[in-house]
């Protein structure tokens, strides 16, 4: 993986992301993927016993301070 430091808003947008993983070979992709299923195994282990998730429904507001 390519390590880049970088504080800019503009790396942090979905379009940027992408460009991002699609700079990675398919084995980094792969190893990223394992990573973050371990870290998400790792913090609920019990996800993968979670059948039928149902969607929510109605409206979802989001609040925002003036």
């Amino acid at each position: 993986m390519k390590s880049k430091i970088s504080h800019s808003f503009q790396d942090e947008t979905q379009k940027a992301k992408a460009l991002w993983f699609q700079s990675l070979t398919l084995e980094e992709r792969m190893d990223y993927f394992v990573w973050i299923t371990d870290l998400i195994l790792q913090n609920n282990p019990e996800i993968l016993e979670v059948k039928n998730a149902q969607q929510t429904t109605g409206s979802i507001q989001i609040l925002s301070k003036a």
